[in-house]
C-alpha cells in the first residue's frame, strides 16, 4: 500500500520522533512509505528509517507545505495519508480537496485543544478552529494520543468523532537499543543508579520543579537528558541549591533508552503533555515512573497509581515525596510491561487500519 506520513518539523521531540517511528513500522510491514518533513532543525540530520523514502521540503511554516503536498498527492497518488498536529491535518485535508485525492486521511491530535484553539474572533487560534470545523469532516479518521484528550476534543468538537490511538513506542528496534552500552560515570557498576529524566529543556517540562524536589530527596542523584532554552537557568538553579554533585544536565543523547535501562526510577515533571512517549519508554525499560498529574496522559497511563507514582503539578514537595516512594518501593518490570502493551507497534498499526476501514495487504 502506498502511504504518506507527514510531520511539519524534524526535531528531538515527541511528535516528529513518533512519526518517524510510525513510518519505519509501516515500511517494516511491507508498505511503500514516504516520510514528508516540512523542515529539519539545522543541527540535525533528517531521519532515514530503513525502507522509507524521506522527503524534506524546506517549508518554514505549515502553510508552506500545501503546494508540495498537492504535487505529491497528484504525482504519487498515495492510498493513505497519516498526519499529526491539527494545523497540519487542516493543510493536508485542504491539499486533498484541491487535488481530488482519493487517499484515506488520518489526522492525529497531539496536544490539548484548550491550548490550541480560541473562541476570540479573528485570532490565529480562532481561525484554526474554524478551519478544523470545516475540513475535519473530510478525514476518514481523527485520533488523539490519550483518552483524556479525546474527552477534551469532544467538548469543543462534539460531532467529529475523535478516538484514542496511542503512539508506537515499543518496537523490536527500541528493545535492542536498550542494551547498548553507556559510558557515564554515574551509571558505573557498584553505584546506586540515578533518577533519569529526559526532554526539551523548556519551561513547560517543569525541570525547575524537579531540581527543587531533588533538594528534598537526600542521597539521590538526577540526570536530565536533553537540550533547550532553559539550560542556563536550570544550571544556575542547580548551583544556587548546592546540588552540583547530585544533579547533572549532560545534554542531548542519541539513545536515552540505554540510560533508562540502567536506572530504577524515571521522572516526568511536565505542566502539560499529550501522551508522554518518554514515560512509556522508561516503563518499557523497567523504570518505576514518577509523573506529575498534568493534562493529559500520566494519570491515564499510570492508571491512577497502579503503574507508578503521581505528584502534583508545579509542586516540588509533592514530586519529592513521590520520588522517595518510588525509590523505596519500585514497581516490578513485569507489572510495568502491562502498561506498555497498548503501545506495541503491531497493535497500534492494526487499530489505525481498522479506523480507516482498510485491511493490510
Amino acid at each position: 500500500m502506498r502511504i504518506l506520513v507527514v510531520t511539519p518539523r524534524h526535531a528531538i521531540s515527541g511528535v516528529p520522533l513518533a512519526q518517524a517511528r510510525f513510518a519505519a513500522a509501516l515500511a517494516e510491514r511491507g508498505h511503500d512509505v514516504t516520510f514528508m518533513i516540512g523542515r529539519c532543525d539545522p543541527d540535525l540530520t533528517p531521519p532515514a528509517p530503513a525502507g522509507v523514502k524521506t522527503l524534506v521540503i524546506g517549508a518554514a511554516q505549515v502553510r508552506g507545505m500545501i503546494v508540495p503536498l498537492m504535487r505529491h498527492l497528484r504525482r504519487e497518488q498515495p492510498e493513505v495519508v497519516f498526519c499529526a498536529e491539527d494545523h497540519l491535518t487542516c493543510t493536508v485535508l485542504a491539499a486533498a480537496l484541491l487535488t481530488g485525492s482519493k487517499a484515506r486521511i488520518s489526522g492525529s491530535s497531539r496536544v490539548t485543544p484548550f491550548d490550541t484553539y480560541s473562541s476570540t474572533p479573528f485570532t490565529k487560534r480562532w481561525v484554526l478552529k474554524q478551519a478544523m470545523r470545516a475540513l475535519a469532516p473530510h478525514a476518514q479518521a481523527l485520533t488523539c494520543v490519550s483518552q483524556d484528550m479525546v474527552e477534551q476534543y469532544r467538548t469543543l468538537f462534539p460531532r467529529m468523532g475523535h478516538v484514542c490511538v496511542y503512539n508506537i513506542v515499543a518496537t523490536p528496534d527500541a528493545r535492542a537499543r536498550m542494551a547498548e552500552p553507556v559510558d557515564d560515570p554515574w551509571l558505573a557498576d557498584g553505584l546506586p543508579p540515578p533518577v533519569i529524566a529526559a526532554g526539551s529543556l523548556a519551561p513547560w517540562k517543569g525541570f525547575a520543579d524537579l531540581i527543587r524536589a531533588m533538594a528534598l530527596v537526600p542521597d539521590a542523584r538526577l540526570l536530565i537528558l536533553g537540550e533547550g532554552p532553559e539550560r542556563a537557568a536550570l544550571e544556575a538553579l542547580v548551583a544556587e541549591l548546592g546540588l552540583g554533585s547530585r544533579v547533572r544536565l549532560p545534554g542531548r543523547v542519541d539513545n536515552p533508552l540505554r540510560y533508562f535501562a540502567r536506572a530504577r526510577v524515571s521522572a516526568l515533571s511536565s505542566h502539560v503533555e499529550g501522551m508522554p512517549n518518554v514515560l512509556v519508554e522508561a516503563m518499557m525499560c523497567g523504570c518505576t515512573p514518577v509523573a506529575t498529574d498534568c493534562p493529559t496522559g500520566p494519570r491515564e497511563l499510570l492508571q491512577g497509581g497502579r503503574y507508578g507514582y503521581l505528584a502534583k503539578v508545579g509542586d516540588p514537595s509533592s514530586i519529592a515525596a513521590a520520588l522517595r516512594e518510588a525509590l523505596a518501593r519500585p514497581i516490578a518490570p513485569e507489572v510495568l510491561a502491562e502498561a506498555v502493551a497498548p503501545f506495541e507497534q503491531d497493535r497500534v498499526i492494526r487499530r489505525h487500519f481498522e479506523l480507516l476501514g482498510l485491511a493490510e495487504h
